[in-house]
């Protein structure tokens, strides 16, 4: 069996183009960039379609990283896998979180399951198959590569599936007209959506969360189909998904843990302190314990009221709701966890509950 040593590093930044925290902790050799296998970040901009900070952060990242790993800029995209999620409304931070992963020898007296991570693509999808069954289908093929890359076995010890897909474009509607076929829908803002939800489908799919029988005519309609632990964000700067499985695993050596919980809505505190519970955090902390990032989900309840009380985040028409509730549930962990450096991405659909959605805690035992 592999045996794998999986680091985690959160990195704050200064803005989507910083990549000098990143450069400091190559340059002192705390990370071997032929290492890194995933970076996910929080950007400023305003997490829609033409938020065009995620795309500048990985060109910034890969101009950066090219030269520390003798390839071009346009290959190291290749090779690692970049997230960047945008939108850090509230008391948010900008930052970056960076996954390493190294061969390793298991360690005499080391027990239990540790941090893993693992890594695969879909292929390119058609314009017309986003937030379709076909996405769904690819969506859950490399679900369970990224779970085999990863060494887990069992969908239990899966805690984490963050999945970077595609939306469209006027361009990429007409594409698929051209072909005498049809997008799910031709707004290239509601297409984020489809495709977000289509991909959380594929994960609940691969791990077993539902049946395999879900279809188009699925997505964005039942709501009672989702997974506990999708995290997925659109963006215009590809038309494949990449998915990054989270777990623990006996096959890895690290010293980080991951835990996760469900929020049933975007107040939701005690899914929060779960989630943190469950790696050793909050209220039942374990000595020489500390947090190293939250991951969550964030989403306007759709029947516009948060436990019998009316909002108006979907009837605002100056700010979008994703951004609402992005803030209001990065405030929420943020006040639970001391820190506003947490990932908090707004748009949930089929990612947890209606107006829920998954929280995960990365903490680092150090005892």
């Amino acid at each position: 069996m592999r045996t794998t040593s999986v680091g985690v590093f959160r990195i704050a930044t200064t803005g989507p183009g910083d990549v000098s925290g990143l450069m400091d902790l190559i340059d002192s050799g705390a990370i071997d960039p032929n290492a890194i296998l995933a970076i996910l970040g929080k950007t400023e901009g305003n997490g829609g379609v033409n938020d065009f900070t995620r795309e500048y952060a990985v060109a910034a990242l890969c101009t950066a990283l090219a030269p520390k790993l003798g390839l071009l800029p346009a290959a190291v995209e290749q090779r690692i896998a970049f997230v960047m999620s945008g939108g850090t409304e509230g008391v948010l931070s900008p930052h970056l979180t960076v996954f390493t992963r190294s061969e390793a020898e298991r360690p005499a007296g080391l027990s239990g399951k540790r941090l893993s991570i693992g890594m695969a693509h879909t292929r390119d999808f058609l314009p017309e198959e986003l937030g379709s069954s076909a996405q769904i289908t690819a969506t859950a093929k490399a679900v369970k590569a990224a779970m085999a890359d990863a060494g887990i076995n069992d969908p239990a010890d899966v805690h984490f599936v963050q999945i970077k897909c595609p939306l469209l474009t006027s361009e990429r509607v007409a594409a698929a007209n051209a072909r005498g076929n049809t997008t799910a829908t031709t707004s290239a803002y509601s297409s984020m959506a489809y495709s977000r939800g289509a991909s959380a489908l594929g994960v609940a799919v691969a791990l077993g969360e539902i049946g395999s029988d879900v279809g188009d005519e699925d997505v964005l309609r039942r709501y009672d189909l989702f997974s506990k632990v999708a995290s997925t964000s659109s963006g215009i700067e590809l038309m494949h998904n990449v998915v990054i499985v989270l777990g623990n695993s006996v096959s890895s050596t690290s010293e980080f843990v991951i835990g996760h919980a469900v929020m049933e809505d975007a107040i939701d505190a005690a899914a929060v302190l779960s989630a943190l519970n469950s790696v050793g955090l909050g209220a039942q902390a374990k000595a020489g314990r500390t947090l190293v990032n939250i991951f969550a989900k964030a989403e306007a309840s759709p029947d516009g009221a948060v436990r019998g009380f009316r909002h108006t985040m979907l009837e605002d028409t100056d700010i979008s709701s994703t951004r609402h509730a992005r803030a209001a549930v990065g405030g929420l962990i943020a006040g639970l966890a001391g820190t506003g450096a947490v990932y908090v991405s707004g748009g949930a659909e089929h990612q947890g509950p209606a107006g829920g959605g998954p929280v995960a805690a990365i903490a680092r035992l150090s005892d």
